[in-house]
């Protein structure tokens, strides 16, 4: 009876070259594993013909080339089944043939390989930095994974939004300078050993910045000046959506790198702290007509991209080319992968980058209701996800208020990065904007609740905390680009020197900024995201664009949390604080109004006179009042939080908002205040002998609490 072990529907019908295959399933799409062998299928809409093309693990030259009969052909669909392949050693591609008429869309070449769009691993330079061979037959090899990782019981940990910390960093540059400490240094490895700093620092909720295959090689270049290898270092060029970075893990040369990214995610789980991933679906590592074919130009470059009627690309992302993100297929293929990192690795949710593009239709045209957008926004499997939109686009597109919504989407709060920054450098006018910003944006978000601004001051992007307090004009000559890439208008302020001094007085004053930004971070309705390294003043020395730096510029520097003592213990409260007061966490906006008969309104706005705030055009002082008896449902209460912020280079006298009877002030920060007295711990915050007034100091935040 053993002959009838194995599905009949699992036999060979064709051999080529000994190797026997048979019509395979066309959905998944991907090589999938099956019983005996592994089942192609490929999408193209405009192939004339497929080949698939076999390879050992590493080997120069295939050992099969197997043309996809045409009866194995359903719809726009090539699939095959083929047998007795070895899943380990195993790395395949695709050969397409049809027509080369660039100025009709199609760019076929037989004589390319192509890597499979939807490939769980991308094999050929498994190691960070291994020297490309360009004249290579095929570099970047799809490759199979087994999915038998034990996860223990873990997934995804689905913490309400509005509870997260979430710290944006970069996997390679959070552990790979000399002096991290860590074995491992610049890997998925490497980060899972600082855990414990997370946890110390308070973090909840980690965003990693591109960790899909990108080749780093890609625009590389020598700097002129001091002849160091400049590269893609930031990976927002993506080569495989499906794949995670084997240079990222210590274990990518052995090919276990999905087995070390879920390792990483797992711990960081065990520990509470959730996992969003920086998403690129706006373009590809394939440029424009000058770029190289890797896949989808190759496969079908008319359905992948964004073509102009002369079939050029369009180029809202600034980087050569724009995925065709609302062609049907398309849609299928970015909600494919966002489905598969989801069950797969558990992740939490997703950032996407320029997602502004996501919006538009296939003439690049802005749509009212984008059939992408809406789709990421219902899709069950992603129906707990986080999805957050970085709401504009390098085409000039900016929906940051405006991003279509459908009850699930947050953004990226642009505008409460510009508010704060103006505030903070002592700009006119921007009290009324700062009121908004603090209360959750209300003006943008009003049917949305506050959790739909992910709060920000800083962010990969521009300037550092500190280097927004250091300098104020970019300083990106080390790019290679005589200073003319990244952002110009920086809302920074240097405090009086322009870079590095050894002025006591600067940077005193430096420090008060980087803790009144993270102060009044903290204190804002919606989520807040801190940089990472801010915490401890990390500085690129004014360049606002380290995307090309595989070095110092970027790497995180663990000395500078003993050397900035007093900003790291100053995060770490401000954090903390936050965590324990949920007034500061409510997902609903704020009525202003006393709709719990607590004697107070949920918020009340004041000045140098309670309920008396100066909304005049001069103003840089602002001060507003949380009502702890209107906190977020599912709690208790809270104190009574009182937070005066004086921007002006002179002290200024609050008259402090009279409390019920028998509670009484207590001061829990003051940035005015030298280190360690800049705050003080929580539960065990020193009355104020004066509880009707009180003196803010020049530049600086006062939090104080009612209880």
């Amino acid at each position: 009876m053993a002959e009838f072990d194995t599905r009949i529907d699992y036999y060979p019908t064709h051999e080529f070259e000994g190797i026997k295959y048979r019509r395979g399933h066309v959905l998944p799409f991907g090589a999938t594993m099956v019983p005996n062998g592994v089942n192609f299928s490929i999408y193209s809409s405009s192939a004339t013909s497929c080949t698939l093309v076999l390879f050992e693990k590493n080997a120069e030259q295939p050992f099969a080339e197997i043309p996809f009969p045409k009866e194995f052909m359903i719809g726009n669909v090539y699939s095959m089944i083929v047998f007795d392949l070895d899943y380990e050693t195993l790395e395949y591609g695709y050969r397409m043939d049809g027509p080369f008429e660039p100025e009709t869309g199609h760019r076929f070449d037989k004589g390319k390989i192509l890597s499979d769009p939807y490939a769980k691993a991308i094999g050929g330079r498994d190691t960070w930095l291994a020297p490309p061979n360009w004249d290579k037959l095929y570099p970047f090899r799809s490759r199979l994974v087994f999915e038998d990782f034990d996860w223990e019981g873990d997934k995804p940990l689905e913490t309400p939004i509005e509870d997260l910390i979430v710290y944006e960093m970069h996997v390679r540059s959070f552990t790979n300078h000399p002096n991290s400490g860590v074995k491992f240094k610049g890997t998925f490895t490497g980060l899972k050993e600082k855990i414990p700093y997370l946890l110390e620092l308070g973090i909840n909720c980690v965003e990693l910045m591109p960790i899909y295959e990108f080749d780093e090689y890609e625009h590389s270049k020598k700097d002129p000046e001091t002849g160091e290898l400049l590269v893609n270092y930031w990976g927002y060029s993506t080569l495989n959506f499906f794949a995670p970075k084997s240079g990222y893990a210590a274990t990518g040369k052995y090919g276990m790198q999905v087995d070390e990214l879920k390792t990483l995610i797992k711990e960081l789980h065990t520990n509470g702290i959730e996992v969003l991933l920086d998403v690129v679906f706006n373009h590809t590592a394939e440029g424009d007509h000058r770029g190289p074919t890797i896949s989808f130009k190759g496969i079908d470059n008319k359905t992948y991209y964004m073509l102009t009627p002369e079939g050029y690309y369009y180029n809202f992302s600034g980087t050569g080319n724009t995925l065709n993100c609302n062609h049907p297929v398309v849609r299928s293929m970015v909600l494919d992968c966002l489905r598969y990192w989801a069950s797969e690795y558990h992740i939490d949710g997703f950032r996407f980058d320029l997602a502004a593009i996501l919006g538009r239709s296939q003439d690049g045209s802005p749509l009212s209701n984008p059939p992408l957008l809406e789709s990421l926004a219902y899709d069950p499997v992603l129906a707990k996800c986080k999805l957050i939109a970085e709401a504009w686009d390098a085409g000039g597109l900016y929906q940051v208020g405006s991003f279509p919504f459908y009850g699930r989407w947050a953004e990226w709060n642009g505008k409460y990065r510009d508010t704060i920054r103006k505030f903070l450098k002592g700009d006119e006018g921007v009290i009324g904007d700062l009121s908004q910003r603090i209360q959750g944006s209300p003006d943008m978000y009003w049917a949305r609740g506050a959790t739909a601004g992910i709060n920000f001051i800083t962010c990969h992007d521009g300037f550092t905390l500190y280097d927004m307090v250091a300098y104020n004009q970019k300083h990106n000559e080390a790019n290679g680009e005589n200073n003319q890439d990244g952002n110009n208008d920086n809302l920074s302020w240097n405090c009086g020197w322009e870079g590095e001094t050894n002025d006591d007085y600067i940077n005193t004053l430096r420090h008060k900024q980087i803790k009144n930004a993270l102060a009044i971070l903290m204190v804002s309705q919606g989520v807040p995201m801190i940089l990472m390294g801010d915490e401890m003043g990390r500085t690129q020395y004014g360049n606002n664009n380290t995307y090309c730096h595989d070095n110092e510029l970027n790497w995180l520097n663990w000395e500078l949390k003993e050397k900035n003592a007093d900003l790291y213990n100053f995060a770490k409260h401000i954090i903390n604080f936050r965590r324990n007061h949920p007034v500061f966490r409510n997902k609903d906006h704020f009525r202003n109004a006393d709709y719990m008969n607590t004697g107070f309104p949920d918020i009340s706005f004041h000045g140098k006179k309670p309920w008396q705030a100066d909304w005049s055009p001069s103003s840089r002082i602002f001060a507003f009042m949380l009502d702890g008896g209107h906190a977020k449902s599912g709690f208790v209460g809270d104190d009574i939080l009182y937070v005066a912020m004086n921007m002006h280079w002179e002290s200024i006298g609050f008259e402090l908002p009279q409390l019920p009877e028998g509670k009484q002030w207590h001061v829990s920060v003051n940035t005015e205040m030298p280190s360690p007295f800049d705050f003080h711990p929580i539960s065990n915050e020193p009355r104020i002998e004066d509880q009707h007034n009180f003196m803010v100091g020049a530049r600086s935040v006062i939090i104080l609490i009612g209880k």
